[in-house]
């Protein structure tokens, strides 16, 4: 008779289940809730899960992997997420939704080599980068979408409008809804280290309307330069050059900003990035915070950008510069890096000398944000909610950074990976002299969406490339640096 208590005579029997004929020796190191949700979306799209199935308990499935129930329960959640899958109490978790059948879908074409990146960049780049098919994105700038806590945004969203009284859906406060405006000031001060009053709080359309309310102001007060980090966002620069300022640049190198160089640029006022500056990733040392203080008690107004400082892995949280001279900073931040761009909220705090000619202008913009989306992200704030997301998504992104660290190292052995402690992406630069801007092009004919440094930059530096890492899959992000390896060989090649 055979002993039941051994495997196959050929090794050790693996972990698997029935269920889906899942095999976890299939799934990547660190990325086994990715791999199990993945599988879970194909059975779903291919008709292996219909609407109704009932899928096997957390318990049962981690045991029938040997994972930890925490792997099975976070991948049924990120389905729930995305409106596929729902639970149902004592009925298990359901399949809800599954997506059309494409009829002949036609097959997607690269765009040609250059086709993005043949002129300098417009004012309708990155459109036309969001527009231009790809496999791969990773362009930077975008939180784990995926993630996104659609049920707890529809729970919030049933209490406020359980709650909400009718009178208050008439027109409300330019400066946004109190509710909101106390939830932000209580997160600034737990998170950032601002004290603020609710008062000083402005609700704004995201950080793009926060940079055109302080341009119109300054420009007003007869401010007409704003200087910028070089490297620097390219977004931020062309808003405010849009409202009629000057963008001088003021080098950074491993410190950040160059205050030295700030002052004999002669700008009355500075765009920073101080927290985890864009693009380079470098946070602005204790001696150059000093010095740029001083600079701004002498006159000069910083105007912070705080676009991304709640994601960081491998160092400890920095105070904003607002909380060290609130009379001479104003501050922008917003949920787009925490939640996602497409709900267009943020918050800026200023000077008590520009703070009603920033509510004027924000009232003549569009009479305040929408309503109902501030009461729910108070809710989502005040109740713990938005913590636990941004938990969550901090394990996933340090995952997928780990992830395209290890991708560049293997496949862009030359390249030097900049700013992997904090953020939601890294800058990588190159040794070899070439134009950053074809290697975007060649990686675009490949399928693969990157962002050329040139294109953030004023001066001429080395080339590099700068690559989102939150919103892609480890598997995507290991194809596209290998897609882009491959493209900077050619590139190289057909150079020699």
């Amino acid at each position: 008779m055979a002993d039941s208590s051994t495997g196959p005579a050929d090794g050790p029997m693996t972990p698997g289940a029935d269920f889906l004929q899942l095999r976890i020796e299939e799934a990547p190191a660190g990325g086994r809730s990715d791999w199990l949700a993945e599988r879970l979306r194909h059975a779903i799209a291919d008709g292996r899960l219909p609407v109704g199935s009932r899928l096997p308990a957390t318990r049962s499935l981690a045991a029938d992997l040997g994972v930890s129930r925490g792997v099975v329960t976070e991948a049924y959640q990120r389905l729930i997420e995305e409106g596929r899958l729902a639970g149902r109490g004592r009925a298990g978790t359901v399949v809800v939704a599954a997506p059309p059948p494409a009829r002949n879908p036609a097959p997607v074409r690269p765009v040609p080599a250059g086709a993005v990146f043949a002129a300098p960049p417009g004012g309708d780049v990155f459109d036309a980068v969001r527009a231009a098919p790809a496999r791969i994105d990773l362009s930077p700038g975008v939180p784990d979408l995926a993630a996104f806590p659609r049920t707890a945004l529809l729970r919030a969203e049933r209490a406020v409008l359980a709650d909400l009284p009718t009178a208050e859906l008439g027109y409300g406060d330019p400066r946004g809804a109190p509710a909101l405006r106390r939830a932000v000031a209580d997160r600034l001060a737990r998170t950032r280290g601002i004290r603020a009053d609710p008062d000083e709080v402005i609700i704004v359309a995201g950080t793009a309307q926060a940079l055109g309310l302080f341009a119109q102001v300054l420009r007003d007060d007869g401010i007409g330069a704003v200087a910028v980090e070089d490297p620097g966002s390219l977004g931020a620069r062309q808003h405010l050059r849009h409202w009629g300022l000057r963008t001088p640049p003021v080098p950074v190198d491993s410190a950040g900003i160059r205050v030295d160089d700030l002052r004999s640029q002669g700008a009355p006022a500075v765009l920073v990035t101080p927290a985890h500056q864009f693009p380079t990733g470098v946070v602005l040392g204790g001696d150059r915070r000093r010095r740029l203080t001083d600079w701004a008690r002498e006159g000069g107004l910083v105007l912070e950008d705080d676009y991304d400082a709640e994601h960081r892995y491998d160092r400890p949280p920095v105070p904003a510069l607002r909380s060290m001279l609130p009379d001479r900073v104003c501050y922008a931040g917003s949920v787009s890096k925490l939640l996602a761009p497409a709900l267009r909220v943020g918050w800026i705090l200023a000077p008590a000398a520009y703070r009603d000619a920033l509510v004027e202008a924000k009232r003549y913009a569009d009479l305040g944000n929408a309503l109902v989306p501030q009461l729910v992200l108070a809710r989502l704030m005040e109740s713990g909610a938005m913590d636990r997301h941004l938990r969550l998504v901090r394990r996933r992104h340090r995952i997928r950074r780990d992830a395209m660290i290890e991708a560049i190292g293997t496949h862009l052995p030359g390249a030097t990976v900049h700013g992997a402690a904090a953020g939601l992406h890294l800058l990588i630069t190159f040794a070899d002299r070439f134009a950053d801007i074809e290697l975007a092009a060649e990686a675009l004919a490949r399928g693969v969406k990157v962002q050329p440094l040139s294109w953030h930059r004023v001066r001429p530096g080395r080339p590099g490339l700068v690559l989102g890492y939150a919103a892609s899959r480890p598997t995507d992000i290991a194809e596209g640096v290998t897609a882009l390896g491959e493209a900077l060989r050619d590139l190289l090649r057909g150079r020699a």
